[in-house]
């Protein structure tokens, strides 16, 4: 019992502690990893439940996956990123790279044609999958001739979806009518196998306006940004956004829903799943240059399927995985973007955030 409560103690003063004392947080995550039980860790997520503000840190460390010589690929995560056409290829890029910056092993981008080169070009880590069409692709094509477009494309899809922990659907996936029916079925075809999804960009467009897709899935998590978030409230909600009860307002459109988890971006960000809600305020960066939601739904990806690893396991924590995901996620980008703009100020790039995730996570979380 004292060693238990040694542990948990050293854990919980991670918080107030020096950002040089790196030996004290080695020492903390060797304890954790070394540890034959892991008991302690939904306990400590448990305390943070009594209030609103998340223990991001606690969290990060609980889901983070100790870096094993047994292991093999892909055990680590396997990510998809549903999106990348003509006009945006840099989103799906910036999604997929950070999946694996944090510590996927595999991240995959299922694109259209014209964006798989560029996107090819812009890492050799990543794995494309030039599959999607365009209207204007098939603009000549006729009725029976687009549908049989339409099932290659899900077919292509179909072939790797049971290999995927996660999936991230939206970034750069612009609104071409025919793109956005393609995607439609191929998130159905992820609940079918029960596997989790990011919704961003885009994705949300589709999604606000066909919200059955999402509906009473629990796997789906929904990453709004202010205007994303203004139109799903009037959709669902028939009202306005209401900053006075933003909490309440926020569990109330998860619930009506069905219990999927909404991390809605702001200067501070609140997640909830229509039972609970967190938030993360951790201070991040005021530079607000595009592409930082993208490094988001990446890491919402891995961090969640990390947490899922969690649930299946013999001391799994009890505490929602999406929920643990939404708030590793957002401390994880908030503290790459506080060390970015300590470099690089005002010249600071979404290209520099994703360089320091690794060394944020290593700084909570160290590898060795």
């Amino acid at each position: 019992m004292l060693v238990k409560h040694c542990v948990i103690s050293a854990l919980t003063r991670s918080t107030s502690q020096s950002p040089s004392s790196t030996v004290l947080r080695r020492q903390q995550f060797l304890v954790r990893t070394l540890c034959a039980s892991r008991t302690h860790l939904p306990k400590l997520i448990k305390a943070m439940s009594s209030t609103s503000e998340a223990d991001a840190e606690s969290v990060l460390r609980t889901v983070t996956p100790s870096l094993d010589p047994e292991r093999h690929k892909g055990q680590a995560g396997k990510i998809a990123v549903i999106g990348g056409c003509r006009e945006y290829t840099g989103a799906p890029y910036f999604a997929a790279i950070s999946a694996l910056k944090i510590g996927a092993d595999l991240s995959h981008v299922f694109c259209t044609k014209d964006a798989a080169p560029v996107i090819k070009s812009y890492s050799p880590e990543l794995i494309v999958h030039p599959v999607l069409e365009e209207s204007y692709t098939i603009s000549q094509f006729t009725e029976e001739e687009k549908r049989k477009v339409q099932d290659k494309v899900i077919g292509e899809v179909d072939k790797w979806m049971e290999r995927f922990d996660c999936l991230v659907i939206g970034p750069g996936l612009g609104r071409d009518p025919f793109l956005l029916e393609c995607v439609s079925k191929i998130m159905l075809l992820a609940k079918k196998f029960n596997v989790p999804f990011v919704v961003d960009g885009d994705g949300l467009f589709l999604v606000t306006n066909s919200i059955d897709l999402v509906k009473s899935y629990p796997l789906a998590v929904l990453t709004p940004n202010v205007n994303e978030y203004k139109r799903l409230v009037q959709k669902v909600l028939n009202c306005e956004v209401d900053e006075e009860k933003a909490e309440d307002q926020l569990r109330s459109l998860a619930k009506q829903i069905g219990g999927v988890t909404i991390l809605r971006k702001g200067k501070t960000d609140l997640i909830s799943n229509g039972e609970i809600v967190k938030s993360v305020s951790i201070y991040g960066s005021p530079r607000r240059c595009g592409g930082q939601g993208d490094i988001l739904s990446g890491s919402v990806a891995v961090f969640l399927s990390w947490a899922q690893q969690l649930k299946s396991g013999p001391e799994s924590p009890s505490e929602n995985p999406a929920i643990l995901g939404c708030i590793a996620a957002s401390g994880l980008l908030r503290k790459a973007a506080a060390l970015a703009f300590t470099k690089h100020k005002r010249s600071t790039l979404t290209s520099d955030i994703i360089e320091c995730l690794g060394e944020s996570l290593e700084d909570i979380c160290p590898a060795s």
